[in-house]
């Protein structure tokens, strides 16, 4: 059967039809359309639209619900209609569509008031030097200045800035209610639908040719990440203004206060539904999340909310992309070789990604200073932390099992290498 359409008036014709037939048709008016079954493949759906003195053919895929390619409608009528309006902007501009990622004016609209300085560093505490060049017993001050100097770099490697990461756009294809204008290069966002992409993360919106422009500088926005685990590790700290992850530096701080000598430490397992708790409290709370002896007495709750946060994750702290170097490293014999690989392997790590390896690496070893006490050595911990940092990017069951060991030799040797590896 084949249906064709003009203007409102409506005429149906039963039966195949060649395109041959269906270009006859549709000569009658621009804008006009049908939709007929192929006479080469019965059961596939053709949409012929005459636009431009010319029919032009779209295969037609429909989900049960909408018709669906890189939009999905719900009827043929609004896919023609946003149809007829692309291939009008984008035949009478396409000079102009293709100049509008040249020059953009991202530097110069609302949106960059996200990427201003954050209030926190105009806050920091600066470590100032107020040295005489004389002291009080009038010698020379090089030793102070010296002395004074080693204060300061631990001070500051003690209380570093928060580094500034780098994060890419999450981008959506989105809807726009109403008349929407690129952020990027500040031209119309045409369509009934899709009109273009919004970052799930900050919200920028952009036409979708100009997201390949945009520069990886996402500031994720609190009003936008509603969670904390099963959230992108990266996206994370970005939105909270922080090194890592607030479930990682307030769980080890607990666990260091009142856990390093409790028998089994990260092997026994807490109660699920506390577990449950706790994350529902990071979740809902944020950083004010009560995590304390006064809310949860057994540590092994908490122990199993840190492990719970990195197998939610939804990229691994051991990337997918870094996964293959480090097993790698795992396979290797000679340790000085060894060594060096793990070494390259860390910096295939996003920045986040590996400052957070970092601290629980150090932690880890904390943990086994306490060995005599809570029985948890290099290897225990890393037949626990083994899978729960690394997931094989491998589909094949069978070829990720046989990974296990070497998930759990790449943990084991970052606790024991953590001060020469980090």
């Amino acid at each position: 059967m084949a249906v064709l359409c003009l203007g409102n008036n409506r005429k149906r014709f039963h039966g195949m039809i060649s395109r041959e037939a269906a270009d006859q048709l549709l000569s009658v008016a621009e804008g006009s359309y049908l939709i007929r079954e192929s006479q080469r493949q019965p059961g596939t759906y053709t949409l012929a639209l005459r636009f431009g003195s010319q029919t032009r053919n779209f295969r037609l895929y429909y989900d049960g619900k909408h018709f669906v390619g890189e939009k999905r409608f719900e009827s043929i009528h609004d896919l023609v209609t946003d149809g007829l309006i692309t291939l009008y902007i984008e035949t009478k501009a396409a000079e102009y569509i293709a100049k509008m990622t040249i020059n953009p004016i991202y530097e110069h609209i609302g949106y960059t008031t996200l990427n201003r300085e954050p209030a926190y560093q105009k806050h920091m505490p600066v470590l100032k030097e107020t040295l005489d060049e004389k002291d009080s017993t009038g010698q020379d001050g090089v030793s102070e200045k010296r002395l004074t100097s080693l204060v300061r770099r631990a001070t500051l490697k003690e209380n570093e800035q928060i580094p500034k990461y780098e994060k890419v756009h999450n981008f959506k294809v989105h809807t726009f209610r109403g008349p929407h204008w690129c952020e990027y290069c500040a031209n119309f966002m045409w369509g009934l639908i899709a009109q273009g992409v919004k970052c799930a993360d900050c919200g920028l919106n952009v036409h979708k040719q100009c997201s390949k422009m945009v520069p990886n500088d996402c500031k994720p926005d609190l009003k936008h990440v509603k969670k904390v685990y099963s959230c992108d590790l990266t996206t994370l700290v970005k939105a909270h203004i922080t090194k890592r992850p607030m479930v990682v530096d307030m769980c080890i701080r607990e666990i260091e206060s009142r856990g390093l000598n409790s028998e089994g430490l990260y092997r026994v397992s807490g109660f699920s539904d506390l577990i449950e708790d706790v994350k529902m409290a990071f979740d809902r709370d944020g950083e004010k999340a009560d995590i304390s002896v006064n809310m949860y007495e057994d540590i092994n709750i908490i122990t199993g909310a840190l492990k719970l946060y990195f197998r939610d994750l939804p990229i691994p702290l051991i990337t997918y992309d870094a996964y293959p170097k480090f097993i790698e490293s795992a396979k290797t014999m000679d340790p000085d070789e060894q060594l060096e690989s793990l070494h390259e392997a860390l910096r295939l790590l996003p920045p986040a990604h590996c400052e957070t390896l970092r601290f629980l690496m150090a932690h880890l070893k904390r943990v086994t200073l306490h060995e005599k006490e809570n029985l948890m050595n290099a290897e225990n911990l890393g037949i626990v932390f083994g899978p729960t940092l690394m997931r094989s990017p491998e589909l094949d069951a069978m070829a990720a099992l046989n990974d296990i060991r070497y998930q759990r030799l790449v943990v084991e040797l970052l606790i024991k290498n953590e001060d020469i590896l980090f």
